[in-house]
């Protein structure tokens, strides 16, 4: 299973641009399954929708119940923004876990389940996107309890392992990656250990997923990585490495 995580950015910047840039780059990358942070929705339209129309797959989407921090970014109040999912499966199933702020900026983050009818096996499949600000580790903590105990509540039912995608804004080595992974520190979950694919990735890939130049290489079908955000898959640590692949936005 090809799986891809990525944040779209939302509205931010030459989106009219960008938006065909992502187009391309699923095309050229044909994930099986997208876990989408950023989705922009505006009156009728959804940027998730488009997606799935152009490459004949399915869509989920749930937006933020907080936009208005983003809103104001833009000057737009009729611009909603939220996390997706694309598969080339049929989706059966949705559901949303928001997450907690403890005292940080409130603006909606939250975490989307949508479980995939794949050949053989339902997947189990989660998208999440944390708090951003660099002092928030606490929170995102917080966060990734909350995330970590929606997996665990809807991973059942199937044998296929939960996989779980998102902008959790967080280098690898941050406490609230070793929090949700439960391998390097006590599981959240008990028995709940889920690790970073990267680890089975070419070593020679960048990890780094921002671009320290400091330019939209939002729009390029090539962008340049850095080092400061992190965008994880994870498998628990009991499933059966491949095949898949994972690629980041």
């Amino acid at each position: 299973m090809r799986v891809l995580t990525w944040n779209l950015w939302w509205r931010f910047g030459p989106w009219q641009e960008r938006r065909k840039a992502i187009l391309a780059v699923l095309r050229e990358v044909r994930p099986d399954v997208c876990g989408l942070q950023e989705v922009w929705a505006q009156g009728g339209e959804n940027l998730a929708e488009w997606l799935a129309d152009e490459l004949a797959m399915h869509w989920t989407w749930a937006a933020s119940d907080r936009p208005g921090r983003w809103q104001q970014r833009i000057g737009d109040p009729t611009v909603d923004i939220g996390n997706a999912v694309l598969s080339r499966w049929p989706i059966v199933g949705r559901d949303v876990e928001r997450l907690p702020v403890n005292g940080g900026q409130d603006d909606g983050r939250l975490a989307l389940f949508a479980p995939l009818d794949a050949p053989g096996q339902q997947v189990p499949f989660f998208t999440a996107h944390l708090n951003s600000r660099g002092y928030e580790s606490a929170v995102r903590c917080g966060q990734v309890g909350a995330l970590a105990r929606f997996v665990a509540s809807r991973r059942g039912g199937t044998a296929y392992p939960p996989v779980l995608t998102g902008d959790f804004n967080a280098e690898p080595d941050a406490d609230e990656m070793r929090l949700i992974g439960g391998h390097k520190t006590v599981p959240l979950v008990p028995g709940q250990v889920l690790h970073d694919v990267w680890r089975f990735a070419d070593p020679l890939l960048p990890s780094g997923t921002w671009d320290v130049t400091g330019s939209d290489t939002r729009v390029s079908t090539n962008p340049t990585p850095g080092s400061t955000t992190s965008l994880s898959a994870f498998r628990p640590r009991r499933a059966r490495p491949g095949p898949y692949r994972t690629a980041r936005g």
